[in-house]
């Protein structure tokens, strides 16, 4: 019995993709690092620190903790200054409305606290949610399953209570270790085959596909 809706962000409810590797790419290239788009978008979920390490050790550059708060910073300011690139994917307001008021809905987001607040503020769905986390909140990315188990505890749910929606492999294997059901959307950077890998509960085309997504959640919510 679904008692909450965890969404990811960043390519699952949001199309980030143009913010969050420019960003990076701006502030990498400042200091000697050229990565391709690829490199990025593949590690988009896991957080901005995973990703400047791995980004750094694939360049070879030595760094400590300093280097990559510093980094962390620009990289942030650098894509909230690029937040009006973001786009809400087709279909999700719309399955926000209908679950809001039926069931707890949290999100769950590798993103920084910052940039989140000011985009849910400026796509004007922040009202849905009665719960956020964000990397801010937690010390271990995905695939670690904190950052699910920190919103099921922010919630006061079982992690069993809770279904999550997820676009990246990290996600699906971050749930999966929590405990709890997981719908999966092609919809950033991993195919459906890549997805099916990691047995999602329901995978999906697009967020478009409300009926088939809502009598998933729902059915188990009234059972």
């Amino acid at each position: 019995m679904f008692k909450a809706v965890i969404f990811d962000w960043d390519g699952t409810l949001a199309d980030t993709k143009r913010a969050v590797v420019e960003s990076f790419k701006r502030v990498l290239r400042e200091i000697g690092c050229i990565v391709n788009d690829e490199f990025l978008v593949r590690r988009i979920g896991t957080g901005t620190r995973k990703m400047l390490e791995d980004a750094l050790n694939k360049c070879n550059i030595t760094f400590d903790n300093t280097v990559l708060e510093e980094l962390t910073r620009k990289k942030v300011r650098l894509q909230k200054e690029l937040s009006e690139t973001v786009k809400l994917f087709e279909g999700a307001t719309d399955l926000l409305d209908a679950l809001y008021g039926r069931i707890k809905i949290a999100l769950a987001t590798m993103s920084s606290r910052s940039v989140i607040d000011k985009l849910l503020s400026e796509k004007k769905i922040k009202k849905y949610f009665n719960s956020v986390i964000t990397a801010d909140d937690i010390s271990k990315p995905k695939p670690d399953p904190e950052i699910f188990l920190a919103s099921a505890t922010k919630l006061n749910l079982h992690p069993k209570d809770c279904i999550t929606l997820e676009d990246s492999i990290f996600g699906v294997k971050a749930a999966k270790v929590a405990k709890m059901k997981c719908i999966a959307i092609p919809s950033g950077a991993y195919t459906k085959k890549e997805l099916q890998k990691e047995k999602p509960d329901l995978l999906i085309d697009s967020l478009t596909q409300t009926n088939k997504i809502l009598n998933f959640i729902l059915q188990k919510a009234q059972s």
